[in-house]
């Protein structure tokens, strides 16, 4: 029996209707930015496996880390105890991250990271005896798929099932430089009607929703008027933090720092799982207190994991390095050659780019994950590339290693599906 077969008979796959679609392509080895099925044949990961492995897979540096912190301590509680990874990795963090941002608690993965965010902004409030119930958030914002993430996320094709037990959501367009003043209206009405205590939102680039984007000029307004109202700004950086959109963080390109962040997926290099989420002292001096009650009283088996916290060391020392910042130049510049290319091709109705991030809307109707998207999708594996369209929006969000002819062969693959479809 095949491994496909053998897959079949026992798992359940994330995003997938296995009535639909029983089949799942067994991968045996990955490198660099090529991934290989059990024929030997190699794939262009073109979307860094949900934009984790960035650096590249099974990179040598990570790994050799990784390998000499499992050989002198591997995981122990986080209460009560701490490690030198967890305080280097903080230390790291801080060089890097807004200044503003001085606290950081430990946690899983991406949705738990927004969890904390929202926790946090609900009992900073809560705390200060402050009747605040009420989250705010974007349109079609995506924040991860447990119970508080999916409540203030826009997707309903995640989320149908549980909106009744969602918490207390209020959701705003993005604004366009055209909407600007009715959403900072829509804000105070709000805010009069039920006091906000937070708002979560995906700075620049909404990954879930199609890679859509916005400017940071019509996103520091919003996040002014919330700081004139006491409202806790929780940037979701899961997706594009470290250094996918040109910066380090996508805060970085807006002038109105966010008072909490949620970090994850390139955080550990694609080696694996961790999440972190980072306040101002402002945010964690409203917890500090005698009354044991005000403390954040949330906690993860995994918490600062000592080999996760080694990994995302070494993941943020290639960050920080000529070579990586001279690739995420050259890939920003194969983009933008790229968009030229194909702007005037009757099927692209739109392209679009953020540092590292580009994503072309077809000119053509189709779900978001209807047949045409899966017909795309296997046109290009069969071409040698890793894509996962979301409807209409094909994204590449390669890692920062993909070399000049492998990008080379993501743009051909596109190409063809323009010129086939």
């Amino acid at each position: 029996m095949n491994l496909t077969e053998r897959d079949k008979k026992h798992i359940w796959h994330p995003l997938t209707q296995h009535k639909l679609h029983p089949e799942a392509k067994p991968i045996v080895k990955a490198k660099g930015a090529l991934l290989y099925d059990e024929e030997g044949k190699d794939y262009v990961d073109a979307i860094s496996s949900w934009y984790t492995a960035m650096y590249g897979h099974c990179s040598d540096f990570i790994i050799e880390r990784a390998h000499k912190q499992m050989l002198r301590l591997d995981q122990i509680i986080f209460s009560g105890f701490t490690h030198e990874p967890a305080v280097e990795l903080s230390e790291k963090l801080m060089v890097i991250l807004p200044d503003n941002q001085q606290k950081l608690m430990f946690n899983d993965n991406g949705s738990t990271a927004t969890e904390i965010g929202i926790k946090m902004a609900l009992q900073y409030h809560h705390n200060k005896g402050e009747n605040r119930k009420t989250l705010l958030a974007f349109e079609e914002g995506f924040h991860g798929d447990t119970l508080g993430a999916m409540s203030v996320s826009g997707l309903s094709v995640y989320n149908g099932p549980f909106e009744e037990f969602f918490i207390d959501v209020k959701r705003i367009p993005l604004p366009d430089g055209e909407n600007n003043e009715r959403v900072l209206k829509t804000i105070e009405d709000v805010h009069k009607a039920s006091p906000l205590a937070g708002f979560i939102y995906e700075p620049l680039v909404q990954g879930a929703a199609g890679m859509k984007m916005y400017q940071a000029q019509n996103l520091e307004p919003i996040l002014q008027k919330c700081k004139e109202l006491g409202i806790i700004t929780v940037a979701d950086e899961v997706m594009t933090g470290f250094g996918k959109t040109g910066s380090f963080f996508a805060s970085d390109h807006i002038a109105t720092k966010p008072d909490v962040m949620c970090l994850s997926k390139a955080l550990t290099a694609g080696l694996v799982p961790m999440g972190i989420t980072t306040c101002t002292q402002e945010i964690y001096d409203a917890f500090y207190d005698d009354d044991i009650g005000k403390g954040l009283f949330h906690a993860h088996t995994y918490s600062a994991n000592p080999i996760a916290c080694a990994t995302a060391i070494a993941g943020i020392e290639l960050l920080q390095s000529e070579e990586i910042q001279q690739n995420i130049k050259t890939i920003q510049g194969l983009h933008q050659q790229f968009a030229s290319e194909i702007g005037d091709h009757p099927k692209v109705r739109t392209t679009r780019q953020q540092g590292v991030i580009f994503a072309l809307e077809l000119n053509v109707e189709m779900e978001r994950y209807g047949d045409l998207r899966y017909k795309i999708y296997e046109f290009c594996m069969t071409e040698g590339v890793y894509l996962r369209p979301l409807g209409a929006t094909i994204y590449i969000l390669a890692p920062y290693v993909t070399t000049r002819d492998q990008m080379e062969r993501v743009y051909a693959a596109i190409r063809k599906v323009l010129d086939t479809f």
